[in-house]
């Protein structure tokens, strides 16, 4: 696999799980670039001003100060190009209404489970 996505979003706030979640990325040369936000409300804050243009977002369901369905809901409120943004929820919460909530909103591409795997990014580069 050789850089499916140009930019690749990576929004967790737990170090360990940012650590292997991006080593993976890079192994598996998943995108080109792999930016790391710790909170939502970072993540929000850079894609409003542009310093940020990912092409594919992993999306962690529960965070600090706002969740990721919070994310979602501030994500829908800014004014950027989504159409050729994927996201997928990246969570270790085996919660069914997690699942069916994310599968729920307009800009969940899939729901995925922790950790991500080398075969889970191979299907997404499909």
């Amino acid at each position: 696999m050789v850089d499916c996505f140009k930019t690749c979003l990576l929004i967790d706030d737990n170090y360990i799980d940012n650590f292997v979640t991006r080593k993976i990325l890079e192994v598996s040369k998943f995108a080109e670039t792999i930016i790391v936000a710790r909170s939502a409300n970072e993540a929000i804050n850079s894609l409003r001003d542009g310093t940020v243009k990912p092409d594919v977002i992993f999306l962690d369901v529960r965070m600090p100060l706002m969740s990721g369905f919070e994310f979602l809901e501030a994500y829908d409120k800014i004014n950027i190009n989504k159409q050729d943004i994927k996201i997928f929820m990246l969570s270790s919460s085996l919660d069914p209404l997690d699942i069916r909530r994310s599968m729920d909103n307009k800009y969940i591409t899939q729901f995925l489970h922790k950790p991500l795997t080398q075969k889970a990014l191979e299907a997404l580069c499909q």
